[in-house]
């Protein structure tokens, strides 16, 4: 059986800096994972007063998040990069730490509130790599996450 010869990529950034684009965006990745699991979680677990409201609001927060760890995994594999996906690798990566138990509604917004943030301080960092390699790509990805992440911490704020 033969192998293939793995085709170069071209697409006018370095090759250093797509390593470090993708090591980057495997972190957002992992951020990203961990928040979709952490707030799935929360949905099947919620329960009080502000259950139908939190459980809804749940829901349309761990399906926006199915959709982008999608997006940014085929960005790193856009940028010749093996995508994480174990959820070894991925608690490896990830700077959200795993909640134990299942919290009370207040403490689940609570904790939300500062995973969306943690995935905006990643972002940022991030950014910040892709913009100095002119990857106008993944900086457009990256900075339409902080938009959403930025806003659902806002959102998720006002509630408590």
């Amino acid at each position: 059986m033969s192998q293939t010869k793995r085709q170069a990529i071209n697409i006018g950034i370095n090759d250093q800096d797509r390593a470090a684009i993708a090591k980057g965006l495997s972190h957002l990745l992992a951020d990203s994972y961990t928040l979709y699991l952490q707030t799935h979680n929360f949905h099947w677990n919620v329960t009080g007063p502000q259950f139908r409201e939190l459980h809804l609001m749940f829901e349309e927060h761990y399906t926006e998040l199915a959709t982008a760890v999608d997006e940014i995994a085929e960005r790193i594999r856009t940028l010749g990069y093996p995508a994480p996906g174990t959820y070894k690798a991925l608690a490896e990566l990830s700077s959200i730490k795993e909640v134990d138990g299942v919290p009370a509604a207040g403490n689940m917004l609570v904790l939300l509130t500062e995973a969306h943030e943690q995935v905006v301080r990643t972002c940022r960092e991030v950014l910040v790599l892709a913009q100095e390699a002119d990857d106008e790509s993944s900086a457009s990805l990256i900075s339409d996450r902080m938009v959403i992440h930025e806003k659902t911490a806002w959102m998720l704020r006002s509630m408590l």
